[in-house]
């Protein structure tokens, strides 16, 4: 498993997403995830399952320590007090001790963002989580809120596949000493994976195509993935990315089509996004 290292966090480059998921299956999946070797789980408030994720993570028998548990606190959360009660809502409901990383879930232009930075810098303090960090910030605004934090932000998670390219955040998480962590990492499942480039390279290599995705994604420095399934054939295949490599060629032809620019999570709320 590939380590990212990132501002003093050491982030597993592969995660289980588990929005959507709900109830026992969330447990299920969250304790097979685990079960398997994953190290990585990325909940949120807005998902309503943190409860069932803290419920998986007891439920593996792997030591709490060797597992990295991030979650978010939602865009209608971030004035200070509001914040503070949100993260501690948090870490109440997952009842599995400190979180390893708290995140801004999205950006909200109505609500200034020094107060959200400090009381996210806050909730580092009094012990709700071990790291911090943002989701959804394009490159400006990363810049801005890393200005503002005491303490060094170690995320920002952003929509990232073959065709979305984060090329200015993925530079500015670079020059920050920040891991970019990709939700919706194979396009949700959907005509991304049948496109017939990645088709031919995933027939040529002999792996699927969601696995030849992801692997584009984890090859590139500070880069992270956090694939959701509520298949539990499919944890296996998503994880199972680190012993194989691309050819610079295919490499580059996943870097082209990212130009595209196919957003899939796009928000009213949503701020303005990068042009590449």
């Amino acid at each position: 498993m590939k380590i990212i290292e990132a501002n003093g966090a050491r982030i597993p480059a592969i995660g289980l997403g588990t929005y959507r998921l709900e109830g026992e299956t969330c447990v299920r999946l969250v304790s097979e995830a685990i079960g398997i070797g994953y190290r990585h789980i990325d909940t949120a408030r807005m998902y309503g399952n943190e409860a069932e994720v803290g419920q998986g993570v007891r439920a593996s028998g792997i030591a709490r320590d060797d597992i990295f548990v991030t979650t978010k606190v939602w865009t209608d959360d971030l004035a200070p007090a509001d914040f503070a009660r949100s993260a501690e809502a948090a870490v109440q409901a997952l009842d599995i001790g400190t979180v390893d990383l708290l995140l801004i879930h999205w950006p909200n232009a109505s609500i200034p963002l020094g107060g959200t930075i400090e009381a996210l810098n806050w909730a580092r303090d009094e012990g709700l989580t071990h790291h911090i960090g943002v989701a959804n910030f394009p490159s400006e605004l990363l810049k801005e809120a890393s200005r503002l934090t005491r303490h060094p932000l170690v995320c920002n998670q952003v929509e990232y596949h073959p065709r979305l390219s984060q090329e200015k955040v993925r530079s500015a998480c670079e020059r920050l000493g920040m891991a970019m962590i990709a939700y919706s990492p194979i396009g949700q499942g959907k005509d991304l994976l049948a496109d017939p480039v990645v088709v031919d390279m995933a027939e040529r290599y002999g792996r699927t195509p969601a696995q030849i995705v992801l692997r584009w994604e984890v090859e590139q420095p500070h880069v992270g993935a956090i694939p959701r399934t509520s298949n539990p054939a499919r944890l296996a295949e998503n994880l199972d990315v680190f012993d194989f490599e691309l050819q610079d060629e295919d490499r580059q032809r996943l870097h082209e089509m990212s130009r595209s620019r196919h957003r899939l999570v796009d928000p009213a709320f949503a701020p303005q996004w990068d042009d590449r």
